[in-house]
C-alpha cells in the first residue's frame, strides 16, 4: 500500500470513528472495542425436485442436512406432509482448520491425537445449533425429530462421523467406507430426540461423494437420453457425464477462488458483496447483493470481472494483464490499470479500494483450466465433443448465482452450450430431504451409487496436455 493510500485510508477511518488494529501501533494500555458487523450470507437452500412417491407418516419431523466445505444448510421437515418447516445456513465451522478439505486431512496429520476429534465436534456441534434454531423456529420439540438425513462430500463425511479421513488425502486415495451409513444420531453427539436415527447417503469414491450421489439422482441422469453434463461447481468441481446409458463421473480441483476465498479483495456471498461487473468507456458498472455499498469481491463477482477484463482487452488469452504504457492517456482503460511496483493492477472500485491482482486472475485461469479439463477428458472418454451435449445442469451454491455470460465468458463452457444449461439450486440437500421421505429412494440411491463409474483425471491419457490447453482463456474458441 501506498503512503497516499495509506493517508487516504487513515482519514476515513478518523471520519467514521474506526480505527483499523492492522494499521495502529500501541504504545500503551488501551482498550479495544470490537466491531461485531455481522452480514448475511446468502446461501442456496432450495432447487429443483422431481416428483416422487412419499412414505406414509402419522407425526414426526425429519431433518434434511447438505454439508459443503463451505457452508451447511439444514431444512426440519413435516414426514406427514413433505412440507419444509423452517430452513437454515451457516458456515462451516470447520474452515477454522482449512478452506478445502485437503488442508483439513493435513490437520488430522498434524495432529494425530486432537484432529479428528475436534473436526467432528466443529461440525456436530453446528449442526446441533442448526437443529435447535429450525425448531425453534418452527415450535418445534427436538424430540419430534425421527430421522436425520445427510448428504455431503466423502471427506465431509469421514470428518462428521469421527472416521479418519487421512486416507482420502494420499494414494491410492482410499475412503475408510463408501456405503450408505445407518446409526443412532447421539452416537456422534447429535442432539434430537431419543431414538432418532441418523442416515448418510452413499458415496462414489473419494472425490465424488453423497451430494453428487444425490444430485445425479435428483436431476435422473439415469433416466436420461442423449447426453448430459452435470456440474457441481464450488471449491470442488464435481462432474457426471450421462451418454448412452453410462454414468462417467470425475472430480477436479477448482480452488476456493469460485467461492470468493484466496482473491486480494475476495469475500463470501454476503451482503455488499460485488456479483456483477460491466466495463464501459464511461467507467466501472457494479452490481452488489441487496444493493448495498461494495465491500468485497464474491465468487461469481471475481468471474463476472475476468470475463470484462477478457472481452476489453485489459486481460490478453494467457491471462496476463496488458503493458499500462502501451495505452494513451486517452484510452478509457488507461486509469483503469495501476502499477504496484512492476505488477499491474485492476482498480475495480475506489473507496474502499478494491483490487483485482495478476494473481486473482491467476486464481481463475487454474479453477477455469480444473473444470474444463474435466470437461474435455470425461467428453473424450465417451466419444463425444461439446456441440453433441443436449443439457448442461449446474448445481451448488456458487453455479446457481453464475449467470450463463459468465460461464462462457471466462472460457469455462463454450458458446455452444450458452443456451443449454438449466439450473438445478441445491441438489444435494434436496436428495437428502427425498430419501428422508422415501425408503425407496435410499435403496434406489444406493444401487445409482454403484452404476457410476468414476474416472481419476491424473491418469487419464494426454491429461497434463488437456489441462495446459484448458488453462488458456481462448482454449474454447480453437
Amino acid at each position: 500500500m501506498s503512503e497516499t493510500e495509506k493517508g487516504l485510508l487513515k482519514d476515513a477511518e478518523i471520519e467514521s470513528g474506526i480505527r483499523l488494529s492492522c494499521m495502529t501501533e500501541v504504545t500503551g494500555d488501551i482498550e479495544i472495542e470490537l466491531l461485531q458487523k455481522e452480514r448475511k450470507h446468502k446461501v442456496l437452500t432450495k432447487g429443483y425436485l422431481p416428483e416422487f412417491t412419499k412414505d406414509a407418516h402419522e407425526s414426526g419431523c425429519g431433518i434434511a442436512i447438505d454439508i459443503g466445505t463451505t457452508t451447511v444448510v439444514t431444512s426440519l421437515i413435516d414426514l406427514k406432509d413433505g412440507k419444509e418447516l423452517a430452513n437454515t445456513s451457516m458456515m462451516n465451522a470447520q474452515k477454522h482448520f482449512g478452506q478445502d478439505v485437503l488442508t483439513r486431512i493435513t490437520y488430522e496429520y498434524e495432529h494425530p491425537d486432537t484432529g479428528i476429534r475436534e473436526l467432528q465436534e466443529a461440525i456436530v456441534s453446528s449442526i446441533n445449533a442448526m437443529i435447535a434454531e429450525v425448531c425453534e423456529e418452527a415450535e418445534v420439540n427436538r424430540n419430534e425429530i425421527q430421522e436425520i438425513d445427510v448428504a455431503a462430500n466423502c471427506t465431509m463425511m469421514h470428518m462428521l462421523l469421527g472416521v479418519d479421513a487421512r486416507s482420502i488425502g494420499r494414494s491410492p486415495y482410499q475412503p475408510a467406507f463408501l456405503q450408505a451409513q445407518t446409526l443412532p444420531a447421539e452416537d456422534i453427539g447429535l442432539k434430537a430426540g431419543e431414538h432418532t436415527v441418523l442416515y448418510c447417503l452413499p458415496q462414489v469414491s473419494a472425490y465424488i461423494g453423497a451430494d453428487i450421489v444425490a444430485g445425479t439422482y435428483v436431476c435422473e441422469l439415469q433416466k436420461r437420453k442423449g447426453n448430459v453434463l452435470f456440474i457441481d461447481i464450488g471449491t470442488n468441481g464435481e462432474i457426471v457425464l450421462a451418454s448412452q446409458g453410462r454414468l462417467l463421473c470425475c472430480s477436479c480441483a477448482a480452488g476456493p477462488a469460485l467461492e470468493g476465498m484466496n482473491i486480494s479483495s475476495g469475500m463470501q456471498a454476503a451482503e455488499g458483496a460485488i456479483e456483477d461487473v460491466r466495463i464501459t468507456e464511461q467507467g466501472i458498472e457494479l452490481t452488489t447483493i441487496d444493493h448495498q455499498e461494495p465491500t468485497g469481491i464474491c465468487g461469481s463477482g471475481i468471474l463476472a470481472v475476468v470475463k470484462e477484463l477478457l472481452r476489453t482487452g485489459i486481460v490478453k488469452k494467457t491471462g496476463a494483464f496488458i503493458q499500462k504504457d502501451k495505452l494513451t492517456e486517452s484510452d478509457y482503460r488507461y486509469p483503469m490499470i495501476r502499477m504496484d511496483g512492476t505488477k499491474r493492477e485492476f482498480i475495480l472500485h475506489k473507496n474502499p479500494l478494491l483490487l483485482v491482482t495478476q494473481s486473482d486472475v491467476r486464481q481463475v485461469q487454474l479453477a477455469k483450466g480444473a473444470l474444463l479439463s474435466g470437461f474435455t477428458a470425461l467428453l473424450n472418454s465417451a466419444g463425444i465433443s461439446m456441440k453433441d451435449l443436449d443439457q448442461v445442469m449446474i448445481a451448488g451454491q456458487f453455479g446457481a448465482h453464475l449467470p450463463a455470460e459468465s460461464l462462457v465468458g471466462c472460457g469455462i463452457l463454450p458458446p455452444a452450450v450458452k443456451d443449454k444449461l438449466v439450473y438445478v439450486g441445491n441438489s444435494s440437500k434436496t436428495g437428502a430431504y427425498m430419501t428422508l421421505m422415501s425408503q425407496q429412494i435410499k435403496a434406489e440411491m444406493e444401487a445409482l451409487a454403484e452404476q457410476m463409474e468414476y474416472m481419476e483425471l491424473a491418469e487419464t491419457e494426454n491429461y497434463e496436455r488437456i489441462f495446459t490447453e484448458s488453462m488458456l482463456f481462448d482454449s474454447n474458441e480453437k
